[in-house]
């Protein structure tokens, strides 16, 4: 029912930047939450950035004044712009909505699009 794809991802050096991109589509909406999670190898998938309605964003400390979340409602799209990128953020970036249904919480989830960071 939602589909989320996800771009933007890559190689680059410490101190570099990147824009990652999640286009979603199907049965969400600019009232729906959205996140980007990341997960390193040998970790456990966590919490980067969320947007909710109204605009309202929250980071995890390790990014916070790095990274910006945001969102283009008419494009029913979610970017995460990472600048000044540490080799600690080399993970695998997930996108993610939810969408309550009968009661129901529902996660969605992108492909995942990889980071490395590294001279």
């Amino acid at each position: 029912q939602v589909q989320l794809v996800e771009s933007g991802g890559g190689s680059v050096q410490p101190g570099g930047s990147l824009r990652l991109s999640c286009a979603a589509s199907g049965r969400v909406s600019a009232v729906n939450p959205m996140a980007w999670y990341r997960q390193a190898p040998g970790k456990q998938r966590g919490l980067v950035a969320q947007i909710i309605s109204g605009g309202i964003t929250n980071y995890v400390d390790s990014v916070k004044g790095r990274f910006t979340i945001s969102r283009d409602n008419a494009k029913n799209t979610v970017y995460l712009q990472m600048n000044s990128l540490k080799p600690e953020d080399t993970a695998v970036y997930y996108c993610n909505t939810v969408v309550w249904q009968s009661g129901a919480r529902n996660d969605y989830w992108g492909q995942g699009t990889q980071v490395t960071v590294s001279s």
